[in-house]
């Protein structure tokens, strides 16, 4: 999670909260208008985010690709 980075974890590949979050409050919203719970499809992450420490790497010796620094969505210095 993008937290345990900012935190000088390494790299984080998750999901995407806001958008889960988005999702969460569409299943309540039909919960509440009279869904079954049970009758709900289960549904997967479909948007992951990438974050690399650039700060922790250095610190490790890990030299980062940049190819990889190229994809990530979020590289903290």
């Amino acid at each position: 999670m993008r937290d345990y980075v900012e935190a000088n974890g390494l790299m984080s590949y998750s999901m995407d909260r806001p958008q889960m979050c988005r999702r969460a409050a569409d299943y309540v919203d039909k919960i509440l208008r009279g869904a079954v719970p049970a009758d709900l499809p289960v549904e997967q992450p479909t948007k992951f985010e990438l974050t690399i420490n650039l700060k922790a790497a250095k610190a490790l010796g890990i030299d980062i690709p940049s190819s990889l620094l190229a994809i990530a969505d979020e590289v903290i210095e």
